[in-house]
């Protein structure tokens, strides 16, 4: 059977369209540096990120969107422009980039965790008051950082009344108060007549809770605040960091040579008639070489029980089989921004493109989420509950790595299946 790689730039329909010259690139890049300094503009409108408001945050991303397209098209397209000028901007961006994305990538990944923790622990939720006193410095935040998470949700043992004002003592550890109940045990009263509803007017677990699910429950509050105290002082850093970023010469200097961009873009001699789909077609040779090393044998499994062993080892590095799928995502993002130069941004979204980026998406924000579990777990002297409740959460989104491969070599398998001949 004969097979070949995916035909992602339609070699046919671009033949009878004619050639896409150099010129075409730097309308493109033109455009993207004045959506780039469009968004700058917005951002010191709007006061910047200390100010919290949501056109900041817009603007923030508006930043970060013109910034990855112009360092891919850079890369993608590097023999046509001034390598000097290209090697001096192209890092900046990147760093630009990778910097406003940091604490939004915190807060995202905390979100994720303690939505996983609430479904493994069958908690229910609901809304808190923001922390101040002892449960702010137990949660390892303030109310002016409490702030920015106006949905943060607390975690209740399955069967147990919803507290309505909290007493003074409600912000004694959830430790102490276990070790007095498990040390002066009240006498267990004589149980009730049943009544055939299949409830309980007991203050203690509901009594078809599984036992690992009652010690899940226990340990998925405690493990809860300490995520959130380590994630939110990362997101905290990385919002100090942006804020010094953005004022720092260092970002000047990248916003002076977007400006300069946008009026002239420094082509090499000759590029300005050469065609960019030869260079398009090797971006896009280079993804399908990288998603040909990929096992999507195993991928193709919705249980993938050896993946998963490997994904639980002990070993404090990432685990090997996800750097290729990283290394997958952002060539996807390479060509998706290469297709967008050939075709001046005007041709609709692919749907197989965006279902394989989004399903790579789930992935890497997995993996992370799972790294971060794994890392809480290391932390020195926590309780054994809370120990056992970040495993079962690293396990679950391990689970998640191997759901979003699962998407992904299905989406893939399926474009090929239609396009490659079977002669």
């Amino acid at each position: 059977m004969a097979t070949r790689h995916h035909d992602l730039t339609d070699p046919a329909a671009a033949e009878t369209a004619g050639p896409v010259t150099g010129e075409a690139l730097a309308g493109y890049l033109r455009a993207q540096a004045t959506e780039f300094l469009r968004a700058l503009r917005l951002h010191r409108e709007t006061g910047g990120p200390g100010a919290g408001a949501e056109g900041s945050v817009a603007a923030a991303r508006a930043l970060r969107r013109s910034a990855r397209r112009i360092t891919g098209s850079l890369h993608t397209y590097r023999p046509l422009l001034d390598a000097d000028w290209s090697e001096e901007i192209r890092p900046e961006l990147a760093w630009l980039s990778g910097t406003l994305a940091m604490e939004h990538a915190y807060e995202a990944r905390l979100e994720r965790l303690l939505t996983a923790l609430q479904r493994l622990s069958g908690a229910t939720t609901t809304p808190t008051e923001p922390l101040t006193g002892t449960t702010a410095a137990r949660a390892g935040t303030t109310p002016k950082s409490r702030k920015t998470h106006p949905t943060r949700t607390t975690l209740i043992p399955p069967g147990a009344p919803a507290p309505a004002t909290a007493p003074a003592s409600a912000t004694a550890p959830a430790s102490a108060t276990a070790s007095a109940s498990t040390a002066a045990p009240a006498p267990a009263p004589s149980p009730p007549p049943s009544t055939g509803t299949g409830t309980s007017t007991g203050t203690g677990p509901h009594p078809t809770a599984p036992p690992d699910r009652g010690n899940l429950t226990v340990g998925a509050a405690k493990a809860g605040a300490l995520l959130e105290r380590q994630l939110t002082l990362a997101r905290t850093r990385a919002h100090s960091t942006a804020l010094q970023a953005l004022g720092s010469s260092r970002f000047h200097a990248v916003a002076d040579k977007v400006a300069l961009l946008a009026s002239e873009v420094p082509l090499t001699a000759g590029a300005a008639g050469t065609d960019l789909r030869p260079l398009a077609a090797a971006a896009e040779e280079r993804l399908s070489d990288a998603v040909a090393a990929l096992p999507l044998v195993t991928a193709g499994h919705p249980y993938n029980a050896e993946a998963l062993v490997h994904g639980l080892s002990p070993d404090p590095a990432p685990h090997p089989q996800d750097a290729p799928w990283h290394q997958v995502r952002l060539l996807l993002r390479l060509h998706r921004y290469a297709r967008e130069v050939l075709h001046a941004g005007t041709e609709p979204v692919e749907v197989r493109l965006l279902q394989a980026g989004q399903a790579l998406d789930r992935h890497r924000d997995a993996s992370e989420a799972a790294a971060a579990a794994a890392q809480a777990a290391r932390t020195p002297r926590i309780a054994p509950a809370t120990a056992y409740a970040l495993g079962v959460l690293h396990a679950d989104q391990r689970h998640e790595v191997e759901a979003a491969r699962y998407a992904f070599q299905r989406c893939w398998q399926k474009d090929r299946q239609e396009r490659v001949p079977t002669s």
